[in-house]
C-alpha cells in the first residue's frame, strides 16, 4: 500500500508539474486519470500492479 501511495503521489507532482508549466493540458490530465481507473478494473490490473512492484523492488536495490 505504500509503494501504491508514493507512486500515486509522485505521478500527481509530476502531472501538477507539467501542468503548471504549460507542457500537459488540463485535458490530457483528466484522460490519463480516466484511463487510469479504467485499466484499473480490468484484468491488466494485477499485472500492471506486479510489474509496478518489481520496478520499484529493482530502484530500491540500486546503491550509488
Amino acid at each position: 500500500m505504500v509503494v501504491s501511495i508514493s507512486v500515486v503521489m509522485l505521478l500527481l507532482v509530476l502531472a501538477l508539474v507539467l501542468l503548471r508549466s504549460k507542457a500537459l493540458k488540463f485535458s490530457h490530465a483528466l484522460l490519463c486519470a480516466l484511463l487510469g481507473f479504467c485499466l484499473a478494473g480490468t484484468s491488466l490490473a494485477p499485472t500492471i500492479q506486479s510489474g509496478m512492484i518489481a520496478t520499484v523492488d529493482v530502484v530500491g536495490s540500486l546503491h550509488p
